[in-house]
């Protein structure tokens, strides 16, 4: 995994809850891989005890994505690309009703050790520039210090059905000592391993409609990776 230089366009986003579920029941072609496509931001918070508080994620669904859901849910009626105030407060929450066990293709570690959020908090959805803007925050169940340990924040769908890519450098609030690096994937080592498993997939005699429903969990190759690390107890 490569540090990331600057901030890349293009970012690979995870679906919620049952609008992720529903695409999949669909067979496509397994060539098809990713699906949709979410440029992903990240804030940090900590406390006034310098503790690791809540992250504030947002995401940026493409616009090919973006103009199926509106037609979904019968909004942007006219494809003007802006959405009435009746139609604003319908799409508020558009992809927070989370199925259960649903992670929120967010996972936080704190020297390799899994740490706990809440689900979905204060969501806000807007349509800018004919893309689907959604906002959450999502609180630590436990609040760390961190004092010199190694955060990670992995953003990515396991299923690779929707695809990630965190833009730009994350955002610390509470803190002014700690340093944020993005790290992207090694995309030919990813790309070959995926390809090995869908090798292995068909070597079993399994057609493309049996792989699509039971697509490997490769997400976190593809998966871009804040690291981020403080000075001390602040």
């Amino acid at each position: 995994m490569a540090q990331k230089q600057g901030s890349t366009g293009r970012m690979r986003a995870a679906l919620a809850g049952t609008l992720m579920a529903a695409p999949l029941a669909m067979p496509a072609p397994t060539a098809a891989h990713p699906h949709i496509w979410v440029d992903a931001g990240l804030e940090v918070y900590f406390d006034d005890q310098g503790r690791l508080a809540a992250l504030r994620i947002t995401w940026v669904y493409d616009e090919f994505f973006s103009m199926l859901m509106l037609s979904d849910l019968e909004l942007d009626s006219g494809f003007s690309g802006e959405l009435t105030p009746e139609d604003h407060e319908a799409l508020q929450g558009f992809d927070m009703n989370w199925i259960e066990g649903y992670h929120g293709d967010v996972f936080v570690t704190l020297d390799g050790e899994a740490l706990d959020l809440t689900g979905p908090l204060e969501w806000t959805s807007e349509l800018i520039d004919d893309q689907l803007v959604s906002t959450h925050l999502r609180a630590l169940e436990e609040r760390v210090t961190l004092d010199g340990a190694e955060l990670r924040i992995e953003v990515y769908d396991p299923t690779y059905y929707t695809s990630y890519r965190i833009v730009g450098t994350p955002t610390v609030q509470g803190r002014a000592d700690c340093r944020v690096r993005i790290f992207e994937p090694d995309w030919d080592a990813a790309d070959a391993q995926l390809q090995a498993a869908l090798d292995e997939m068909l070597g079993d005699g399994m057609d493309e409609f049996e792989i699509e429903a039971d697509f490997p969990a490769v997400g976190r190759l593809f998966a871009d990776e804040a690291r981020i690390t403080c000075a001390g107890s602040s």
